[in-house]
């Protein structure tokens, strides 16, 4: 059997079910997926992924194995393994996993070198761990890769200011900012998925709550869409000006995240920063209120502050521990301050997935071939591959769309024609 550390291998026979459920929802990659199998455009590549591992995440695998690369995986979040998803991929498709549910950092960083013991000639990453680890503690391995792949907002931040200061060392792809990508996973996925994770945590109800919403981004976007249709009222803290007029524009309440924390029953964070929910919020905070976090990191919520203010601290519930202030109020925080959408659900769902993993696949394919004429920085998805991606995905729902006629075409490439 390949090299593992895994929960439990007696899970393989129900994760392999729930690899093929989620495959169900996910003909762009699977139509990859057979292109793979025939071109093997992959073929001869080392790949370490970093990802959630998911459902979804074992079809990409499997997807890349198809083009002929030699994968390997760790979890790119302490709390968002699925142990039996794990324990199949290494049983039943020969694919090196390290990630268990709940792993400590001491073992989430251990699982990253073991990763890298692969030498990999492309990373897979979601929040930039991998690089990272690579760029500071593994730079002999540096001389092997040729490209990388990066999934997450957060992730693009990271790599952006490693690309500004110098210090990257190979090209990096973000897929996060392809339209099929953020336009969709970021905001009908999060939004979905992290009212699905907070309603399995605390099974309140969300109608009639004062739902505050850190951050309006594609991701906080589709937290609040979905927090309004099931009745909450929905405010937005932002610090971008137009981001906070367009929250204005869609009928959200907008104020400073300390006038929220006055008033709110229900938190989320999307931000990809730090400390955004801060000890002064929590000083502040109405008896009960529950604060959780959808963006990347787990430092979006000022954790450590709120442990030492606590004068009690237990897990009342799976996912949701409760924290006693000196003054008697009791704040909830969900999953850890991790990704609860993961931590206490399944994540997006396979349908959204599908886009999002299909641009790893053509990304890394498309980075295999062009990697010699690309620099040490970070590049948008090509166009192209956007495009493809997208008829694809309506092909595989039935949906037709317009063509040019010759005459529209000329007109949008001439000048000369007028009113």
């Amino acid at each position: 059997m390949v090299k593992h550390d895994v929960k439990d291998i007696g899970l393989a026979g129900q994760g392999k079910l729930r690899i093929e459920w989620a495959e169900m929802e996910m003909p762009v990659l699977r139509s990859i997926k057979e292109q793979f199998s025939k071109g093997k455009p992959l073929k001869g590549m080392r790949m370490a992924a970093c990802l959630h591992v998911t459902t979804e995440t074992a079809n990409l695998m499997e997807t890349l194995k198809a083009g002929g690369a030699e994968v390997a995986l760790c979890a790119s979040n302490p709390l968002s393994t699925q142990d039996d998803v794990a324990a199949s991929l290494v049983k039943n498709s020969d694919i090196p996993v390290f990630a268990i549910k709940g792993e400590d950092n001491d073992t989430y960083y251990k699982h990253i070198m073991d990763l890298l013991s692969f030498a990999p000639h492309l990373t897979m990453d979601d929040g930039a761990d991998v690089v990272s680890v690579l760029h500071k503690e593994r730079q002999d391995l540096l001389s092997n890769v040729i490209a990388g792949t990066e999934e997450t907002t957060t992730g693009v931040i990271r790599l952006r200011a490693m690309a500004e200061k110098g210090v990257l060392r190979y090209p990096i792809i973000a897929v996060n900012d392809a339209l099929t990508k953020h336009l969709f996973d970021n905001r009908y996925g999060t939004g979905q998925s992290t009212m699905d994770g907070i309603l399995r945590a605390t099974n309140r109800l969300i109608a009639g709550a004062v739902f505050v919403v850190c951050g309006y981004g594609w991701c906080g976007r589709g937290v609040a869409m979905r927090a309004r249709g099931m009745g909450a009222r929905v405010v937005v803290t932002e610090i971008n000006p137009l981001k906070a007029l367009e929250a204005t524009m869609d009928g959200y309440d907008v104020m400073p995240v300390m006038d929220a924390a006055k008033i709110g029953n229900i938190f989320v964070t999307v931000t990809g920063n730090i400390n955004v929910i801060s000890e002064k919020c929590f000083g502040v905070m109405n008896d009960g209120a529950i604060v959780c976090n959808s963006g990347h990191f787990n430092a979006e919520i000022e954790l450590k502050a709120l442990t030492e203010m606590a004068v009690g601290r237990r897990e009342i519930r799976p996912f949701v521990e409760e924290f006693t202030l000196p003054n008697k109020r009791r704040i909830y925080v969900l999953g850890e301050g991790r990704l609860i959408n993961l931590a206490s659900a399944e994540g997006h769902p396979s349908s959204v997935m599908d886009m999002s993993f299909a641009n790893q696949a053509l990304c890394s394919a498309y980075a295999v071939t062009k990697h010699e004429g690309l620099k040490n920085t970070v590049y948008s998805v090509p166009e192209e591959i956007d495009r493809e991606i997208a008829k694809l995905k309506l092909k595989s729902m039935g949906i037709k769309i317009d063509k040019l006629t010759k005459a529209q075409s000329d007109y949008l490439k001439s000048w000369e024609m007028g009113t």
